[in-house]
Formats: C-alpha cells, sequence, structure tokens
C-alpha cells in the first residue's frame, strides 16, 4: 500500500525515475550516467521498458549478484517499490531476450567512459598505509579472467594452452590494471583478448600516472620503453628487475644501493642510457625452503629521500595489488565463475561493470575508515560486499532525473 503523505503523481513516471541501487548511485550519481549515456550517443529517442540509465545500473548489479539469474539482478534493482501498486500494475520484470536487446543498445562506450571518469586515487593527506613519505602508492599489474565458452567469445578472445597439449576450458579476457596500494581502488584499467602481450595494456594505463606518485610493479613488466612512458608522466618508480638483467655499479651510494644506467636494446652503442638507483635485498621466509633475492630499480637517485630499506619495505605495498585482484575475481564476482555474456562486446561491458562496483564498494569503504580513523586494509572487502547487497536488496529510496 502507499506509503504515508504519498500523493500520486499527475504524471506517468517511468522505471529510471524510481530506480535506487545503493552504493552504486551514490558513487554514480543518475546525472552523471545520463552525461555519459548522452556524450555517447546512446539517449534513447523514445521511452522504453529498460532506458539506458537503467541498463548502465544493470550493468552495475550484474557484479553485486554473478550468480543470480538475469531476470533476478532486475528484480534487485526494484526491490522496495512493491507500495507503488500504481506503477507496478503496468510493469513487468523483463525477459532475458529484452534485457539482452537494452544491454546491446548501450554498449561498452558509456560503461567505459563512466569509469574513466570516476574512478581515482582515493587516499586523503591522512589515510594509513596508501603513502611512503610524500609520495601516494600505486601498483601496475596484470591478470586474465574467464569468459563463457562461446564460439564468438573463443574467436575473439583465445583460450590458454592445458597440460597434455590441450586447451583451456574457458576463453580468457586479459586485463592490466592501476591501483592505489592502500586502498585498494583500481583507477585505471585496459582491457583486450588473452594474445594481447600484456606490456600493450601497461602501456595504455601508464597514463593515469601523475606527480606525487611511486608506481611499484612485477619484473615481468620492466622494459626500457614501459619505464620511459611511465617516467615521462612525472611519477616516480619502483620497479624489480629480472635476476638476469646486468646492473653494473658506476657509484655505490651510503645506504648500500648504487647508481646504474640501463639502456634500450636496439641502443647498441648506449648513446640513450637512462640513470637509475638499484638496490639489492634478500627475503627470508620461514615458511618457505630457500631465500629469494630482490633487485629493484628507482627513479629517486638521493638515498636521503628515499632510504633502500625504507624502498624495500614501501616494494612490499605491490602485494596490495593482487588483493585488489583477488576482492574483484574471487569474492566479488566468486570463485570459479566466469563472466556470463555470450557475446564480445557483452564481455567488455560486464567487465567494466565489475570495475565500476568494486570501486564504488571500495570508495565507501574509504571513507568509512576515514571517519573511524582507520586504516583501509583493516575492513573487509567481503563484509563491506555483503552489506552492499543487503542494502541494495532492501533500498526503497527514490531519486528523480
Amino acid at each position: 500500500m502507499p506509503r504515508a503523505g504519498w500523493v500520486k503523481p499527475e504524471t506517468e513516471q517511468r522505471l529510471s525515475d524510481h530506480i535506487s541501487i545503493g552504493v552504486l548511485t551514490r558513487t554514480y550519481p543518475p546525472e552523471l550516467v545520463d552525461r555519459v549515456v548522452a556524450e555517447a550517443g546512446k539517449t534513447e529517442v523514445r521511452h522504453r521498458l529498460l532506458p539506458a540509465r537503467v541498463v548502465a545500473y544493470y550493468v552495475m548489479a550484474m557484479a553485486l549478484y554473478a550468480d543470480a539469474s538475469y531476470e533476478e539482478v532486475m528484480r534487485f534493482l526494484v526491490e522496495g517499490l512493491s507500495w507503488m501498486t500504481h506503477w507496478r500494475k503496468g510493469w513487468q520484470v523483463p525477459t532475458k531476450a529484452a534485457i539482452f536487446k537494452g544491454r546491446s543498445r548501450l554498449g561498452v562506450e558509456p560503461v567505459k567512459e563512466l569509469f574513466k571518469t570516476v574512478a581515482r586515487p582515493l587516499a586523503e593527506a591522512g589515510t594509513q598505509g596508501a603513502w611512503y613519505r610524500r609520495w601516494r602508492l600505486m601498483a601496475i599489474d596484470g591478470t586474465t579472467l574467464d569468459v563463457a565458452d562461446t564460439v564468438s567469445n573463443a574467436r575473439a578472445f583465445g583460450r590458454p594452452g592445458a597440460p597434455g597439449g590441450k586447451r583451456a576450458a574457458f576463453p580468457k579476457m586479459r586485463m592490466a590494471a592501476l591501483a592505489e596500494c592502500g586502498t585498494h581502488a583500481i583507477v585505471a584499467a585496459a582491457l583486450g583478448p588473452y594474445h594481447t602481450h600484456e606490456q600493450a595494456l601497461v602501456q595504455e594505463v601508464l597514463g593515469s600516472l601523475r606527480p606525487g606518485m611511486l608506481c611499484l610493479a612485477d619484473r615481468g613488466l620492466l622494459t626500457f620503453r614501459l619505464w620511459q612512458l611511465a617516467r615521462g608522466q612525472g611519477a616516480e618508480l619502483l620497479w624489480r628487475a629480472k635476476a638476469d638483467l646486468r646492473l653494473e655499479p658506476e657509484r655505490v651510494l651510503e645506504d648500500g644501493s648504487w647508481i646504474t644506467h640501463i639502456h634500450d636494446a636496439s641502443d647498441l652503442r648506449h648513446e640513450r642510457p637512462q640513470a637509475v638507483r638499484a638496490l639489492e635485498y634478500v627475503l627470508d621466509d620461514r615458511q618457505r625452503p630457500g631465500t629469494e633475492r630482490y633487485r629493484l630499480l628507482t627513479t629517486i637517485l638521493d638515498p636521503h629521500q628515499a632510504p633502500a630499506d625504507e624502498l624495500a619495505a614501501a616494494y612490499a605495498q605491490r602485494w596490495e595489488f593482487e588483493t585488489a585482484l583477488d576482492e574483484l575475481k574471487t569474492h566479488q564476482r566468486g570463485p570459479d565463475v566466469v563472466l556470463r555474456s555470450k557475446q564480445p562486446e557483452g564481455v567488455y561491458q560486464e567487465a567494466y561493470g565489475y570495475l565500476l562496483t568494486h570501486f564504488a564498494i571500495r570508495a565507501l569503504m574509504h571513507d568509512a575508515a576515514v571517519e573511524a580513523g582507520l586504516d583501509p586494509d583493516r575492513l573487509s572487502f567481503l563484509r563491506s560486499l555483503r552489506v552492499v547487497r543487503r542494502s541494495t536488496a532492501a533500498s526503497g529510496s527514490l531519486f528523480s532525473p
């Protein structure tokens, strides 16, 4: 029945006027979604059962309820509106086919642009665990996502090999991303087929580096070209070097690190060297036999600004990126759950939906941590995800376009 004080409106209302999905509308306000949709040329010229704004939020909701059917996800979007009997009499949950058509009309570009517009580093000056001295700790890495095993997906994305000369069970999408270590916020991402070289995707996200950042990366990404591109953004770098890279000491510094140079492989005469500072240390893990040697390169040449022992400790923060990926791939999506879309464009759209939802949850967690004076790492992502799911399903709040 209608709520107390409710007055029947004189004009016809639409689903997009009432739909509410909790934390997602907090991070992605409807007016912003409408603007991005309009800039992508996806605004409807007539009223539809599934207008573009609703479909954009639906794509994000798919990432909240990965184990729910298409129709059930839509039910979550309109939960709390049962009291609006005048409106619900003329509306039914769209069929799977109708949802597919709505997603096809929306396409990839609006959700991709929405992520690019909103995703940003979250840490404030006092956010615990997000800084090394004056630098914001960031990390770049890559991963893969399993996608639905269809002919079109297999053709578009490809799949890796498996033992015994077989092929993997599912096609895979490759992703490279830049994340803020202290908050686990993924602030930039590049997606492509499995056969795309990881370094090519990494190159796409380097443009999101800024002065005042200290970027961490593993040894698989250390090439002269990527180093130069990242350095050109004004950020400081702390990247691990492969064991076989020659790093001859040219000047040993007081903290045990040393100045050396790296070169482009095509620069046979070493006419365009890049000065870097190198440091080496050994991790002795009692849980694992043997030791592991680390060699790091950094653009911070002055040991007084960043002593070697502090840089070694700071590099350990790179593993926070692995935790962010685990949140995205295991907790949010669910273990052993593949992206459900059967067509390549839907796969890309769905992947950006996961990124949008992860960022929204992490933004909420950051705000809660700041308010409580805690390190964002102290908050449980899985518990936060459950809270968001419950608040979404119970939400009955309204907004107008």
